[in-house]
C-alpha cells in the first residue's frame, strides 16, 4: 500500500494539472508502460506499472535526439519517493513520472533544480561548466529538432535558414555567460568549462535565464507529445519563434539560424514577437541603397541583418518605422546584436539618443543607414554608396555599449536582409502599388510569348501569405 506521505505529495503534484491535462499525462504513462486503457489505473496493480529507458527511447526515437531522451530518463529516475531506496530502481514509477512533469512544467526554479542537476549529470553534485555546456547545447539542439519534426517552425525551416549547428553553440555560450559563482564573478572561456558550480549557483542561473525552463518545456511537450495543445501554453512558448512571412518559395536562405531567431525574438517588445515579414533581401532586390530605402521606409519596426565579407553576421532592431530625414529617430527599445561568431544583444545605455538614422540624397549630412554612436563613428553603419559600411565602436558604442560588430572596422557588405516585426502599421497599406504587368495583362502575355523574363517580378513586394501557409 502507498504510504500516506507519498500519496499526499503525489496528489499535490497531480492537482496542479487540469482534469484534461491529467488524462493526457495518464494516457502517456499508460502508453509508455505498455498498459492499456486507464480503467485499471485505479487499482493497486496499475500503480506498479513502470516505464523503462527502452520504452522511453522507443517513444521518442524520431522527435528527440537520443542524448536528450537519456537526460529525461535520468531526470525522472532522480525523483526520490518516500519509503523507497533512492535510485535503486532502473524503472520509472507513475509517481516519479507525474512529479517530474509537475516540477518541470509547473514548478519554480527551486522545484526544477534537482531534476535539472540530474539531467546534466546522472551523479548530481557540483557540476563542471563543461557538463552544463553539453546539457545546454543538447537542449537547444533538441528544441530545433523537435520543432522541425513536429512542423512547428511557423514558416521557417532548416532549408530557408542558416545551418543551426554554429547557432546552437553560440546560443549555449551566450546563456552560459550568465553562470555566476557565489562571489558574483562570471568565469569565461576555458576557465568556465573547468569551474565547478554547486546547486545554488545553477539554481540562480535557471532562475535568471528563462530560456532554460522554456526550452525544457518545449522538449517535454513536443518531444513526448503531451500537453502540447492545451490552453495553458504560456506566451513565452507561444512566441518562441515568430511566424515567418515573405520567404516561402523564393529560394532565399536567411542570414539567420533558428537559435538566433529565437534569441533575438525574445528581446523584442512582446507585441512584436508573433510575426516577422521579409521586407528586403539583397539577394532578391539587388544591391542598391535606393532599393533598400524603397522597401523599408514607413514599414513599422524592423530588424536589419548584415553579413560582411569576412562572414561576421550582425545587425540591429529599429523600434520605429524608418524615415528618411537628417535627424536621429527611434527610442530606447532599439538594440544592436551579433549573430556570428558570437550571439549577443546590446541594449541602450542612456548615454545618448542616437538610436537610428536614415538619410539619402542630402548634400550636408551623411547619407546612409546608421544605429548608435555618432556621425562617422556608428555602432552600425551602411553607406548610401551601397556595399560599404563601418562599425566604429572602440572600445564600446556609446548608445548601446556594443563592441565592434564587423570583422574589420570598415567592412564590405556581402549580404543584407530587413525583416518587419509585428503587425504592419496602417500607413503601410499596399493598395495601389501594382506593377505595370499586373495592370496590363496583355503586356505580360506579350512579354511571355517573346520569352522575356519579367524583370520586375523579383522586385515587387511579396504578396502577404495566408496564415494557413505556415
Amino acid at each position: 500500500k502507498m504510504g500516506n506521505a507519498e500519496s499526499n505529495a503525489y496528489q499535490n503534484h497531480l492537482s496542479r494539472f487540469l482534469p484534461e491535462e491529467q488524462s493526457d499525462i495518464d494516457g502517456l504513462f499508460d502508453t509508455l508502460s505498455g498498459s492499456s486503457g486507464s480503467s485499471g489505473a485505479k487499482n493497486a496493480k496499475a500503480a506498479k506499472k513502470t516505464v523503462t529507458l527502452a520504452a522511453l527511447q522507443a517513444h521518442t526515437r524520431e522527435p528527440l535526439p537520443e542524448a536528450m531522451t537519456a537526460r529525461l530518463y535520468h531526470g525522472m529516475k532522480s525523483i526520490d519517493l518516500p519509503g523507497k531506496s533512492a535510485g535503486l530502481s532502473e524503472q520509472i514509477a507513475k509517481e516519479q513520472f507525474v512529479i517530474f512533469m509537475s516540477n518541470l512544467l509547473k514548478g519554480n526554479a527551486d522545484e526544477k533544480i534537482s531534476i535539472i542537476m540530474r539531467m546534466i549529470a546522472e551523479t548530481g553534485g557540483p557540476l563542471k561548466g563543461k557538463q552544463i555546456q553539453e546539457f545546454t547545447e543538447d537542449l537547444i539542439t533538441s528544441v530545433v529538432h523537435v520543432l522541425s519534426y513536429r512542423k512547428e517552425l511557423k514558416g521557417w525551416s532548416l532549408e530557408n535558414t542558416r545551418d543551426s549547428s554554429s547557432g546552437v553553440k553560440a546560443l549555449a555560450s551566450e546563456l552560459l555567460s550568465e553562470l555566476k559563482l557565489p562571489d558574483g564573478t562570471k568565469p569565461v572561456g576555458s576557465q568556465l568549462l573547468e569551474t565547478s558550480f554547486d546547486q545554488s549557483a545553477i539554481e540562480d542561473w535557471v532562475y535568471r535565464v528563462p530560456q532554460i525552463s522554456v526550452f525544457l518545456s518545449v522538449v517535454i511537450r513536443q518531444g513526448l507529445h503531451v500537453l502540447h495543445s492545451l490552453p495553458d501554453q504560456t506566451n513565452d512558448i507561444l512566441n518562441l519563434l515568430p511566424h515567418c512571412k515573405g520567404i516561402k518559395g523564393r529560394g532565399v536562405v536567411s542570414l539567420l539560424d533558428i537559435p538566433a531567431i529565437i534569441y533575438i525574438n525574445s528581446h523584442l517588445p512582446a507585441e512584436m514577437q508573433h510575426k516577422w515579414q521579409l521586407l528586403f533581401s539583397s539577394r532578391l532586390h539587388g544591391e542598391s541603397f535606393s532599393q533598400l530605402c524603397a522597401h523599408i521606409v514607413n514599414k513599422g519596426p524592423c530588424i536589419v541583418i548584415i553579413r560582411d565579407l569576412d562572414g561576421f553576421i550582425f545587425g540591429g532592431f529599429a523600434s520605429h518605422s524608418w524615415e528618411v530625414k537628417p535627424q536621429f529617430q527611434g527610442d530606447n527599445r532599439c538594440f544592436l546584436f551579433s549573430v556570428f561568431p558570437t550571439l549577443a544583444v546590446y541594449t541602450y545605455t542612456g548615454y545618448n539618443d542616437h538610436y537610428m538614422y536614415l538619410n539619402h540624397g542630402q548634400q550636408t549630412m551623411p547619407n546612409g543607414l546608421g544605429m548608435g554612436g555618432q556621425h562617422g563613428y556608428f555602432g552600425l553603419w551602411i553607406d548610401s554608396d551601397y556595399g560599404k559600411g563601418h562599425s566604429k565602436a572602440k572600445p564600446r558604442c556609446t548608445t548601446y555599449n556594443s563592441p565592434q560588430l564587423s570583422a574589420r572596422e570598415d567592412f564590405t557588405l556581402d549580404a543584407m536582409e530587413v525583416w518587419a516585426v509585428g503587425d504592419a502599421p496602417e500607413s503601410a497599406g499596399r493598395k495601389g502599388k501594382k506593377s505595370i504587368l499586373d495592370v496590363d495583362p496583355q503586356a505580360q502575355a506579350l512579354l511571355e510569348m517573346a520569352g522575356k523574363s519579367r524583370q520586375s517580378e523579383g522586385l515587387r513586394e511579396p504578396v502577404e501569405e495566408d496564415e494557413g501557409d505556415d
